[in-house]
Protein backbone atom coordinates (compact mmCIF):
# COMPACT_ATOMS: atom_id res chain seq x y z
CA UNK A 1 0.00 0.00 0.00
CA UNK A 2 1.48 3.63 -1.02
CA UNK A 3 1.85 6.08 1.61
CA UNK A 4 0.03 9.03 1.99
CA UNK A 5 3.21 10.84 0.62
CA UNK A 6 3.86 8.54 -2.48
CA UNK A 7 -0.15 9.15 -3.49
CA UNK A 8 0.66 12.87 -3.27
CA UNK A 9 3.95 13.11 -4.64
CA UNK A 10 2.81 14.26 -8.41
CA UNK A 11 0.70 16.65 -7.10
CA UNK A 12 3.20 17.59 -4.82
CA UNK A 13 6.08 17.99 -7.58
CA UNK A 14 3.38 19.80 -9.93
CA UNK A 15 3.32 22.29 -6.79
CA UNK A 16 6.43 22.94 -6.57
CA UNK A 17 7.49 23.19 -10.14
CA UNK A 18 4.39 25.87 -10.44
CA UNK A 19 6.21 27.40 -7.12
CA UNK A 20 9.97 27.20 -9.19
CA UNK A 21 8.22 29.68 -11.63
CA UNK A 22 6.96 32.43 -9.37
CA UNK A 23 9.12 35.39 -8.15
CA UNK A 24 9.64 35.29 -4.79
CA UNK A 25 10.82 37.68 -1.80
CA UNK A 26 13.93 36.76 0.23
CA UNK A 27 14.63 39.02 2.98
CA UNK A 28 18.37 38.43 4.04
CA UNK A 29 19.32 39.81 8.20
CA UNK A 30 22.59 40.01 9.16
CA UNK A 31 22.49 40.92 12.85
CA UNK A 32 25.30 41.97 14.53
CA UNK A 33 26.52 43.51 18.48
CA UNK A 34 25.71 46.73 17.59
CA UNK A 35 23.79 47.06 14.12
CA UNK A 36 21.04 45.16 12.01
CA UNK A 37 20.76 44.82 8.55
CA UNK A 38 18.34 43.54 6.14
CA UNK A 39 18.39 43.18 2.38
CA UNK A 40 15.36 42.32 0.02
CA UNK A 41 16.01 40.21 -3.01
CA UNK A 42 13.11 39.17 -5.78
CA UNK A 43 14.10 35.55 -6.92
CA UNK A 44 13.10 32.59 -9.11
CA UNK A 45 14.11 29.43 -8.57
CA UNK A 46 17.30 28.62 -9.64
CA UNK A 47 18.19 31.89 -11.04
CA UNK A 48 20.38 34.87 -9.10
CA UNK A 49 18.63 37.19 -7.15
CA UNK A 50 18.02 40.52 -7.93
CA UNK A 51 18.15 43.61 -4.98
CA UNK A 52 15.09 45.63 -4.52
CA UNK A 53 16.63 47.46 -1.27
CA UNK A 54 18.85 47.53 1.66
CA UNK A 55 18.58 48.54 4.88
CA UNK A 56 20.49 49.03 7.83
CA UNK A 57 20.10 50.79 11.43
CA UNK A 58 23.62 51.15 13.29
CA UNK A 59 24.61 52.51 17.07
CA UNK A 60 22.66 50.08 18.80
CA UNK A 61 25.41 49.62 21.42
CA UNK A 62 26.51 53.65 21.10
CA UNK A 63 23.22 55.75 20.38
CA UNK A 64 21.96 57.62 18.95
CA UNK A 65 20.93 54.62 16.14
CA UNK A 66 21.17 55.46 13.09
CA UNK A 67 19.28 54.17 9.94
CA UNK A 68 20.44 54.03 6.04
CA UNK A 69 18.08 53.12 3.30
CA UNK A 70 19.08 52.45 -0.44
CA UNK A 71 16.45 51.37 -2.98
CA UNK A 72 17.92 49.78 -6.36
CA UNK A 73 21.46 50.93 -5.40
CA UNK A 74 20.57 54.51 -4.63
CA UNK A 75 21.09 55.75 -1.57
CA UNK A 76 17.33 56.98 0.29
CA UNK A 77 18.44 57.11 3.70
CA UNK A 78 21.88 58.27 4.86
CA UNK A 79 23.01 57.59 8.55
CA UNK A 80 20.01 59.80 9.95
CA UNK A 81 19.10 59.90 13.83
CA UNK A 82 16.41 57.45 14.27
CA UNK A 83 14.00 59.73 16.58
CA UNK A 84 10.43 58.75 18.64
CA UNK A 85 10.45 54.82 18.28
CA UNK A 86 12.10 52.00 20.61
CA UNK A 87 15.01 50.45 19.48
CA UNK A 88 16.82 48.94 22.52
CA UNK A 89 17.31 45.52 21.18
CA UNK A 90 18.40 44.08 17.39
CA UNK A 91 14.44 42.98 17.59
CA UNK A 92 13.11 46.30 17.60
CA UNK A 93 15.79 47.59 14.81
CA UNK A 94 14.33 44.21 13.07
CA UNK A 95 11.16 45.97 13.25
CA UNK A 96 11.56 49.20 12.34
CA UNK A 97 13.87 48.15 9.05
CA UNK A 98 10.57 45.74 7.66
CA UNK A 99 8.11 48.35 8.33
CA UNK A 100 10.52 51.27 6.32
CA UNK A 101 10.69 48.60 3.74
CA UNK A 102 6.79 47.66 3.62
CA UNK A 103 6.06 51.51 3.86
CA UNK A 104 8.52 52.71 0.50
CA UNK A 105 6.19 53.29 -2.47
CA UNK A 106 9.41 52.23 -4.24
CA UNK A 107 9.62 49.07 -3.38
CA UNK A 108 5.67 47.45 -4.85
CA UNK A 109 6.77 44.30 -4.58
CA UNK A 110 6.59 44.43 -0.97
CA UNK A 111 3.86 45.93 0.47
CA UNK A 112 3.18 43.56 3.38
CA UNK A 113 4.73 40.80 5.60
CA UNK A 114 2.65 38.62 4.29
CA UNK A 115 4.51 39.60 0.69
CA UNK A 116 7.80 37.99 2.53
CA UNK A 117 8.59 34.08 1.49
CA UNK A 118 11.76 33.48 3.07
CA UNK A 119 13.70 35.28 5.89
CA UNK A 120 17.49 33.71 5.38
CA UNK A 121 19.40 34.56 8.88
CA UNK A 122 22.84 34.72 9.63
CA UNK A 123 24.11 32.05 12.56
CA UNK A 124 28.14 32.48 13.22
CA UNK A 125 27.76 28.79 14.86
CA UNK A 126 25.97 26.09 13.03
CA UNK A 127 27.61 23.49 14.98
CA UNK A 128 27.79 20.60 12.96
CA UNK A 129 25.23 21.63 10.30
CA UNK A 130 26.50 21.70 7.00
CA UNK A 131 24.28 23.33 4.84
CA UNK A 132 21.20 25.54 5.80
CA UNK A 133 18.12 24.58 7.73
CA UNK A 134 14.54 25.41 8.16
CA UNK A 135 14.39 26.49 11.40
CA UNK A 136 11.23 24.92 13.35
CA UNK A 137 11.27 25.24 17.36
CA UNK A 138 13.57 22.08 17.69
CA UNK A 139 16.27 23.54 15.60
CA UNK A 140 15.60 26.84 17.15
CA UNK A 141 16.53 25.13 20.63
CA UNK A 142 19.41 23.05 19.03
CA UNK A 143 21.04 26.71 18.15
CA UNK A 144 20.53 28.14 21.54
CA UNK A 145 22.98 25.54 22.79
CA UNK A 146 25.64 27.26 20.85
CA UNK A 147 25.25 31.05 22.11
CA UNK A 148 28.42 30.42 23.91
CA UNK A 149 30.63 29.39 21.21
CA UNK A 150 29.60 32.87 19.34
CA UNK A 151 28.74 35.10 22.31
CA UNK A 152 29.23 38.23 20.09
CA UNK A 153 26.90 37.24 17.30
CA UNK A 154 24.54 34.06 17.81
CA UNK A 155 22.37 35.13 20.59
CA UNK A 156 21.43 38.62 18.89
CA UNK A 157 20.66 36.90 15.65
CA UNK A 158 18.12 34.73 17.47
CA UNK A 159 16.46 37.25 18.93
CA UNK A 160 15.40 38.32 15.44
CA UNK A 161 15.01 34.64 14.48
CA UNK A 162 13.07 34.69 17.56
CA UNK A 163 10.64 38.02 16.95
CA UNK A 164 10.27 36.51 13.59
CA UNK A 165 9.00 33.03 14.49
CA UNK A 166 6.04 34.82 16.83
CA UNK A 167 5.39 37.82 14.26
CA UNK A 168 6.13 36.88 10.81
CA UNK A 169 3.34 34.97 8.56
CA UNK A 170 3.09 31.33 8.96
CA UNK A 171 3.82 31.14 5.48
CA UNK A 172 6.82 32.91 5.81
CA UNK A 173 10.19 30.28 6.60
CA UNK A 174 12.79 31.18 8.28
CA UNK A 175 16.05 29.57 6.90
CA UNK A 176 19.45 29.48 8.99
CA UNK A 177 22.37 29.91 7.26
CA UNK A 178 25.20 29.37 8.74
CA UNK A 179 29.01 30.57 8.80
CA UNK A 180 30.53 27.74 9.63
CA UNK A 181 28.74 25.30 6.95
CA UNK A 182 31.24 26.29 4.66
CA UNK A 183 34.16 24.57 6.51
CA UNK A 184 32.83 21.08 6.79
CA UNK A 185 35.37 19.94 4.26
CA UNK A 186 38.22 20.80 6.66
CA UNK A 187 40.28 17.42 6.60
CA UNK A 188 40.29 15.65 10.06
CA UNK A 189 43.86 16.27 10.22
CA UNK A 190 43.49 20.01 10.66
CA UNK A 191 40.01 20.30 12.56
CA UNK A 192 40.96 17.70 15.65
CA UNK A 193 42.58 19.37 18.55
CA UNK A 194 45.50 17.02 20.24
CA UNK A 195 43.28 16.34 23.28
CA UNK A 196 41.25 14.00 24.81
CA UNK A 197 39.45 12.11 21.92
CA UNK A 198 36.15 10.98 24.52
CA UNK A 199 36.20 14.28 26.04
CA UNK A 200 36.26 16.33 22.20
CA UNK A 201 33.30 14.17 20.18
CA UNK A 202 31.44 14.41 23.83
CA UNK A 203 31.34 18.21 23.67
CA UNK A 204 32.01 18.78 20.25
CA UNK A 205 35.32 20.23 20.43
CA UNK A 206 36.92 20.92 16.89
CA UNK A 207 37.67 23.57 14.72
CA UNK A 208 34.79 25.14 13.00
CA UNK A 209 36.31 27.89 11.46
CA UNK A 210 33.88 30.98 10.72
CA UNK A 211 32.96 34.01 7.61
CA UNK A 212 31.58 30.83 5.47
CA UNK A 213 29.02 32.79 3.99
CA UNK A 214 31.63 35.23 3.14
CA UNK A 215 34.40 32.98 1.67
CA UNK A 216 31.76 31.16 -0.13
CA UNK A 217 30.56 34.31 -2.34
CA UNK A 218 34.47 34.91 -2.54
CA UNK A 219 35.31 31.96 -4.26
CA UNK A 220 32.03 32.05 -6.65
CA UNK A 221 33.46 35.91 -7.64
CA UNK A 222 37.22 34.60 -7.88
CA UNK A 223 36.18 31.68 -9.94
CA UNK A 224 34.19 34.39 -12.23
CA UNK A 225 36.68 36.70 -12.85
CA UNK A 226 39.72 34.36 -13.35
CA UNK A 227 37.10 32.37 -15.78
CA UNK A 228 37.36 28.92 -13.64
CA UNK A 229 34.64 26.65 -12.87
CA UNK A 230 34.56 26.94 -8.83
CA UNK A 231 35.91 23.99 -8.15
CA UNK A 232 39.14 24.06 -10.27
CA UNK A 233 40.08 27.60 -8.32
CA UNK A 234 42.69 27.45 -5.15
CA UNK A 235 42.86 30.68 -3.16
CA UNK A 236 43.93 32.18 0.08
CA UNK A 237 41.24 34.59 0.98
CA UNK A 238 41.14 37.09 3.63
CA UNK A 239 38.02 38.46 5.32
CA UNK A 240 39.39 41.42 7.20
CA UNK A 241 36.95 43.82 9.36
CA UNK A 242 36.74 44.13 13.36
CA UNK A 243 36.71 40.07 12.89
CA UNK A 244 39.10 38.82 10.99
CA UNK A 245 39.92 35.67 9.37
CA UNK A 246 41.97 33.91 6.66
CA UNK A 247 40.80 30.65 4.54
CA UNK A 248 43.01 28.21 3.04
CA UNK A 249 40.32 27.12 -0.41
CA UNK A 250 41.24 24.09 -2.42
CA UNK A 251 39.27 23.00 -5.75
CA UNK A 252 36.51 25.41 -4.21
CA UNK A 253 36.46 23.85 -0.98
CA UNK A 254 37.79 24.86 2.48
CA UNK A 255 41.53 23.18 3.33
CA UNK A 256 41.91 25.80 6.41
CA UNK A 257 40.55 28.56 8.02
CA UNK A 258 42.20 30.50 11.04
CA UNK A 259 39.07 30.84 13.48
CA UNK A 260 38.83 27.34 15.36
CA UNK A 261 35.85 26.37 17.91
CA UNK A 262 34.84 29.78 18.23
CA UNK A 263 35.59 33.31 16.23
CA UNK A 264 38.28 34.08 18.66
CA UNK A 265 40.71 31.49 17.56
CA UNK A 266 43.41 33.48 14.89
CA UNK A 267 43.49 36.82 13.39
CA UNK A 268 43.19 39.49 16.12
CA UNK A 269 40.39 41.85 15.69
CA UNK A 270 39.06 45.54 16.99
CA UNK A 271 38.19 43.55 20.49
CA UNK A 272 39.02 39.91 19.48
CA UNK A 273 43.15 39.21 21.34
CA UNK A 274 42.85 35.89 17.98
CA UNK A 275 45.41 33.19 18.95
CA UNK A 276 47.33 33.47 22.54
CA UNK A 277 48.91 31.12 25.20
CA UNK A 278 45.98 29.57 26.24
CA UNK A 279 47.49 29.82 29.82
CA UNK A 280 47.75 33.35 29.07
CA UNK A 281 44.31 34.68 30.29
CA UNK A 282 45.00 32.74 33.82
CA UNK A 283 48.15 34.88 34.06
CA UNK A 284 46.05 38.19 33.13
CA UNK A 285 43.23 37.67 35.19
CA UNK A 286 45.37 36.72 38.53
CA UNK A 287 48.12 37.96 40.93
CA UNK A 288 50.76 36.23 38.71
CA UNK A 289 53.20 35.78 41.71
CA UNK A 290 50.25 33.77 43.44
CA UNK A 291 48.83 31.78 40.37
CA UNK A 292 47.84 28.25 41.42
CA UNK A 293 44.79 26.38 40.95
CA UNK A 294 43.31 27.77 44.01
CA UNK A 295 43.67 31.17 42.75
CA UNK A 296 41.85 30.55 39.57
CA UNK A 297 39.58 28.44 40.60
CA UNK A 298 37.11 31.59 40.12
CA UNK A 299 37.91 32.41 36.75
CA UNK A 300 34.74 31.32 34.81
CA UNK A 301 35.05 30.75 30.69
CA UNK A 302 32.93 33.69 30.64
CA UNK A 303 35.11 36.18 32.67
CA UNK A 304 37.94 34.49 30.15
CA UNK A 305 35.74 35.13 27.10
CA UNK A 306 35.29 38.90 28.31
CA UNK A 307 38.73 39.49 27.84
CA UNK A 308 39.73 37.98 25.36
CA UNK A 309 36.69 38.79 22.84
CA UNK A 310 35.71 42.30 24.19
CA UNK A 311 38.62 44.20 26.12
CA UNK A 312 41.47 42.66 23.50
CA UNK A 313 42.18 43.57 20.01
CA UNK A 314 43.67 46.90 18.56
CA UNK A 315 41.16 48.49 21.05
CA UNK A 316 43.29 47.31 23.95
CA UNK A 317 46.64 48.59 21.98
CA UNK A 318 45.33 51.88 20.75
CA UNK A 319 42.41 53.14 22.52
CA UNK A 320 39.98 52.54 19.16
CA UNK A 321 38.56 49.95 17.49
CA UNK A 322 38.67 51.79 14.21
CA UNK A 323 41.37 50.80 11.71
CA UNK A 324 41.09 53.90 9.84
CA UNK A 325 42.14 55.68 12.70
CA UNK A 326 44.93 53.39 13.06
CA UNK A 327 46.08 53.52 9.42
CA UNK A 328 45.25 57.43 9.61
CA UNK A 329 47.88 58.32 12.56
CA UNK A 330 50.77 56.14 10.24
CA UNK A 331 50.00 59.16 7.45
CA UNK A 332 49.24 62.04 9.67
CA UNK A 333 48.73 64.31 6.77
CA UNK A 334 46.52 62.87 5.63
CA UNK A 335 43.62 63.26 8.53
CA UNK A 336 43.18 66.03 10.68
CA UNK A 337 41.39 63.97 12.84
CA UNK A 338 45.06 62.31 14.01
CA UNK A 339 47.39 64.97 14.30
CA UNK A 340 47.12 65.66 18.03
CA UNK A 341 48.37 62.61 18.69
CA UNK A 342 51.61 62.24 20.61
CA UNK A 343 54.75 60.35 19.47
CA UNK A 344 53.53 57.82 22.00
CA UNK A 345 50.03 57.54 20.74
CA UNK A 346 51.28 57.29 17.11
CA UNK A 347 53.44 54.36 18.58
CA UNK A 348 50.71 52.53 19.89
CA UNK A 349 49.22 52.77 16.49
CA UNK A 350 52.35 51.32 14.42
CA UNK A 351 52.32 48.46 16.71
CA UNK A 352 48.70 47.95 16.17
CA UNK A 353 49.21 48.02 12.09
CA UNK A 354 52.38 46.00 12.65
CA UNK A 355 50.69 43.11 14.54
CA UNK A 356 47.62 42.58 12.57
CA UNK A 357 49.95 42.48 8.89
CA UNK A 358 52.53 40.04 10.65
CA UNK A 359 49.68 37.92 12.07
CA UNK A 360 48.35 37.69 8.46
CA UNK A 361 51.43 37.07 6.30
CA UNK A 362 51.86 34.39 9.08
CA UNK A 363 48.73 32.92 7.90
CA UNK A 364 49.40 33.64 4.12
CA UNK A 365 52.74 31.62 4.38
CA UNK A 366 51.38 28.51 5.84
CA UNK A 367 48.33 28.52 3.59
CA UNK A 368 50.68 28.57 0.69
CA UNK A 369 52.29 25.60 1.94
CA UNK A 370 48.88 23.77 2.33
CA UNK A 371 48.21 24.71 -1.26
CA UNK A 372 51.71 23.52 -1.96
CA UNK A 373 52.17 26.83 -4.36
CA UNK A 374 49.31 25.73 -5.91
CA UNK A 375 47.39 29.38 -5.62
CA UNK A 376 45.44 31.21 -8.27
CA UNK A 377 45.07 34.25 -6.37
CA UNK A 378 45.29 36.43 -2.75
CA UNK A 379 42.26 38.05 -2.18
CA UNK A 380 41.39 40.63 0.16
CA UNK A 381 37.52 41.30 1.44
CA UNK A 382 36.01 42.86 4.35
CA UNK A 383 35.62 46.14 5.55
CA UNK A 384 39.10 46.57 6.00
CA UNK A 385 40.08 43.83 3.43
CA UNK A 386 38.39 46.92 1.19
CA UNK A 387 39.12 49.87 2.01
CA UNK A 388 43.03 49.91 3.37
CA UNK A 389 44.96 50.14 0.87
CA UNK A 390 47.90 50.90 3.46
CA UNK A 391 47.28 47.16 4.76
CA UNK A 392 47.09 45.43 1.53
CA UNK A 393 50.22 47.24 0.34
CA UNK A 394 51.87 46.26 3.53
CA UNK A 395 50.68 42.56 2.97
CA UNK A 396 51.75 41.91 -0.26
CA UNK A 397 55.24 43.82 0.47
CA UNK A 398 56.05 41.21 3.41
CA UNK A 399 54.68 37.93 0.86
CA UNK A 400 56.36 39.56 -2.33
CA UNK A 401 58.66 36.49 -1.54
CA UNK A 402 56.07 33.82 -2.39
CA UNK A 403 55.51 35.52 -5.42
CA UNK A 404 52.77 38.27 -5.40
CA UNK A 405 53.03 41.68 -6.40
CA UNK A 406 54.28 44.27 -6.80
CA UNK A 407 50.75 46.45 -6.33
CA UNK A 408 49.94 48.40 -8.82
CA UNK A 409 49.48 51.70 -6.94
CA UNK A 410 47.19 53.06 -9.08
CA UNK A 411 44.40 49.99 -8.88
CA UNK A 412 45.28 49.94 -4.81
CA UNK A 413 44.43 53.55 -4.21
CA UNK A 414 42.31 54.70 -6.82
CA UNK A 415 40.47 52.03 -8.93
CA UNK A 416 39.39 49.75 -5.76
CA UNK A 417 37.99 53.37 -4.20
CA UNK A 418 36.38 54.23 -7.41
CA UNK A 419 35.17 51.07 -8.94
CA UNK A 420 34.44 48.49 -6.43
CA UNK A 421 31.08 48.29 -5.85
CA UNK A 422 27.52 45.78 -6.63
CA UNK A 423 28.45 46.30 -11.35
CA UNK A 424 32.25 45.35 -10.62
CA UNK A 425 32.78 43.15 -7.14
CA UNK A 426 36.50 41.77 -7.71
CA UNK A 427 39.36 44.47 -8.83
CA UNK A 428 43.14 43.66 -9.62
CA UNK A 429 45.73 45.27 -8.34
CA UNK A 430 48.76 42.79 -8.81
CA UNK A 431 48.57 42.16 -12.81
CA UNK A 432 49.73 38.53 -13.38
CA UNK A 433 52.96 37.67 -13.69
CA UNK A 434 53.58 34.41 -15.72
CA UNK A 435 57.34 34.47 -14.35
CA UNK A 436 55.98 33.89 -10.70
CA UNK A 437 53.34 31.11 -11.40
CA UNK A 438 53.36 28.21 -8.79
CA UNK A 439 54.75 24.84 -9.73
CA UNK A 440 51.72 24.35 -12.04
CA UNK A 441 51.89 27.45 -13.82
CA UNK A 442 49.33 29.05 -11.97
CA UNK A 443 49.55 33.17 -11.85
CA UNK A 444 49.57 34.39 -8.42
CA UNK A 445 47.54 37.18 -8.97
CA UNK A 446 46.10 39.87 -6.13
CA UNK A 447 42.62 40.49 -5.81
CA UNK A 448 40.23 42.83 -3.95
CA UNK A 449 36.77 41.67 -3.47
CA UNK A 450 33.21 43.63 -2.39
CA UNK A 451 31.93 40.49 -0.34
CA UNK A 452 28.35 40.51 0.06
CA UNK A 453 26.71 38.04 2.92
CA UNK A 454 23.21 39.38 2.15
CA UNK A 455 23.27 37.85 -1.53
CA UNK A 456 25.03 34.94 -0.92
CA UNK A 457 22.26 33.79 1.60
CA UNK A 458 19.61 34.67 -0.89
CA UNK A 459 21.39 32.72 -3.51
CA UNK A 460 21.56 29.85 -1.29
CA UNK A 461 17.80 29.67 -1.00
CA UNK A 462 16.80 30.45 -4.41
CA UNK A 463 19.20 27.44 -5.54
CA UNK A 464 17.26 24.72 -2.49
CA UNK A 465 14.73 23.09 -4.18
CA UNK A 466 14.04 21.94 -0.57
CA UNK A 467 13.22 25.88 0.49
CA UNK A 468 11.48 26.68 -2.89
CA UNK A 469 7.53 25.09 -2.04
Amino acid sequence: MKDVEDIHRPMLNSLQSTSAKMKKIVLSVNAGSSSVKISAYSALFGQAPIQLAEAQISGLTAPPPTLRYTRHGEKVINDEEVKDQKVSTQADAFDILVKALIDDNGVPEISSKEDIAYICHRIVHGGDFVRPKLISDETYHNLEKLNDLAPLHNSTSLVIVHRCMSDMPKTTFNIACFDSQFHHTIPEHIRTYPINQDIARNNHLRKYGFHGISYAFITRATAEFLGKKVEDVNIIALHLGSGASACAIKGGKSLDNSMGLTPLAGLPGATRSGSVDPSLVFHYASDVGKLSPASTKDLHISRAEEILNKQSGWKALTGTTNFGTITAALDPSSSDTTSHLSPEEVAKMRLAFDIFVERICAYIGSYYVSLQGQVDALVFAGGIGEKSDRLRAAVIEQVSCLGFGPVDKEANETRVKEELDDSHDVIEIAPPNSKKGGKDGREHRVLVCKTDEQFEMARACAEDGEFWR
